[in-house]
Formats: C-alpha cells, sequence, structure tokens
C-alpha cells in the first residue's frame, strides 16, 4: 500500500524527478556538444536553458523549501517538538546556511506520515 503524501512532500518528489530528468538530459547535451565544440561558460549557459534543466532547478527549491516550512508547521503539534522546543528551532534556523542541516530536513520531513 503506498504511503499518503501530503501536498508539499507530492510537490517535492515530482520537483526532484523533474530536475534528475533535466539533470540527465543535460548530461548527454555536454557530453554532444564536447564532441563538437569546446563547453565554454556560454556554451554551458546556454545547455542549462535549453534543456530545461534551471527551470527545474528552480522548482526543485521552491518545492524543498515549502515542504520544510510545512515540516516546521506540522512539528509544532508533536510533543517532541514542545519538549526540545529550542533546539528543534535552532536545527531550522540552520537551513538556510548549512546544506548539510537542509538535507536532514527534507530527508526527515518526507518520512512525516
Amino acid at each position: 500500500m503506498k504511503p499518503i503524501l501530503s501536498k508539499p512532500q507530492l510537490n517535492y518528489t515530482k520537483a526532484k524527478s523533474k530536475f534528475e530528468d533535466r539533470a540527465r538530459v543535460l548530461e548527454k547535451r555536454i557530453e554532444e556538444a564536447q564532441k563538437l565544440q569546446e563547453v565554454t561558460e556560454q556554451v554551458m549557459e546556454g545547455l542549462v536553458l535549453e534543456t530545461g534543466f534551471h527551470e527545474a532547478y528552480v522548482a526543485l527549491t521552491e518545492a524543498e523549501n515549502e515542504l520544510i516550512e510545512w515540516s516546521r508547521v506540522t512539528m509544532k503539534h508533536e510533543k517532541e517538538y514542545k519538549e526540545n522546543k529550542t533546539a528543534i528551532d535552532n536545527f531550522y534556523s540552520n537551513v538556510g546556511s548549512n546544506p548539510e542541516v537542509r538535507t536532514q530536513l527534507i530527508n526527515l520531513a518526507m518520512k512525516v506520515r
């Protein structure tokens, strides 16, 4: 039986899949371009835009932010939050400056049911 996911979890899953798909397309396009020319910064920028990689990245970042905020709001109703409010709030406050914390929060948010 499939787990029931919240809207932010579903949005994140879709955005992540699209991003991974666009990344694969970009990799192939880079390989093709390398055979024909040197891949300069300008060529790379064009490929990133042509393949939709940039839009997929932006959508993924927005979905991650939505998921993190949803988990923060959801967590406030849990007993563990009330017992460890300061530590959990500090953890969430580092989400913008620490990629490892961001990854941990996303992984934890995807486990919330």
